[in-house]
C-alpha cells in the first residue's frame, strides 16, 4: 500500500484529499475532454475518487496512482455517455437533413470539403483545437457525438460502441457519419481546415 492509501492521521490529508491535490487537475482535464461538461467532469471526479477509496485495497502499485485513477475514471466516463445515449434515444427526431444540406441529390458535395491542415490528432493535442472541437461538439446532436466521443475519444471499436449506447452497429455509423459531417462543417467555419479538395 502506497503512503497515499494510508489512513490520514489528523495533520495529514485523507487518501482522496492528497490524489485530488496530486492528481485532480489531470483528472478533471481527461474527464472535461471527453464530456464536455464542467459540472459533468467535476462530478466524475468526484465519483472516481469514492470509487479508489473503496478499491484502494486493491491498488497493488503495478501502475501508477494517475494511472490507475484516470483507468477509474475512464470507465466512469463511458458510463456517463452511455447514460446520455439513452436519454438522447428518445429525444432526438429520426429525421436529419445534414446529408441534404451537404451532398446534392446525385450524392455529389455542394461544396467540396476542405483538406486538413494537419494530422487530427497532432491538431486533437493542441489546446485551440480541443476548444473548437468542444464547441463545435456542443451543436451535434447528443446521440451524434456519444458515437464520436466513444469512437474518437475513447478508441472503442464498433461493436463495443454500439453496445455501449445500446443501438446496432449499423445505427452508429449512421450516427457516427452525421457526427462527422457536422464536425468537419464547424471545424472548417472555425479554421482548422485547409485548402479545398479539387
Amino acid at each position: 500500500m502506497s503512503d497515499a492509501m494510508r489512513p490520514s492521521s489528523d495533520s495529514t490529508p485523507s487518501a482522496a484529499e492528497y490524489w485530488l491535490q496530486r492528481h485532480g487537475d489531470a483528472l478533471y482535464a481527461f474527464a472535461l475532454a471527453r464530456v464536455f461538461d464542467r459540472a459533468s467532469a467535476e462530478d466524475l471526479v468526484q465519483d472516481t475518487l469514492l470509487a479508489a477509496l473503496r478499491q484502494q485495497d486493491s491498488f497493488r502499485a503495478d501502475s501508477s496512482e494517475r494511472t490507475w485513477l484516470i483507468g477509474i475514471l475512464k470507465h466512469k466516463c463511458i458510463d456517463e455517455i452511455r447514460r446520455r445515449a439513452r436519454s438522447a434515444r428518445a429525444r432526438e427526431p429520426r429525421a436529419d437533413d445534414v446529408e441534404a444540406q451537404l451532398f446534392r441529390p446525385d450524392g455529389r458535395w455542394r461544396e467540396p470539403p476542405a483538406t486538413w491542415a494537419d494530422e487530427p490528432l497532432q491538431q486533437l493535442q493542441r489546446e485551440a483545437f480541443i476548444t473548437a472541437l468542444g464547441r463545435c461538439l456542443d451543436g451535434v446532436p447528443e446521440a451524434q457525438r456519444d458515437s464520436f466521443v466513444m469512437r474518437e475519444l475513447h478508441g472503442l471499436d464498433a461493436d463495443a460502441a454500439s453496445a455501449q449506447m445500446g443501438v446496432t452497429p449499423n445505427n452508429l455509423y449512421v450516427l457516427l457519419h452525421r457526427a462527422r459531417l457536422r464536425l468537419r462543417r464547424c471545424l472548417e467555419k472555425s479554421g482548422f481546415m485547409a485548402e479545398r479538395v479539387r
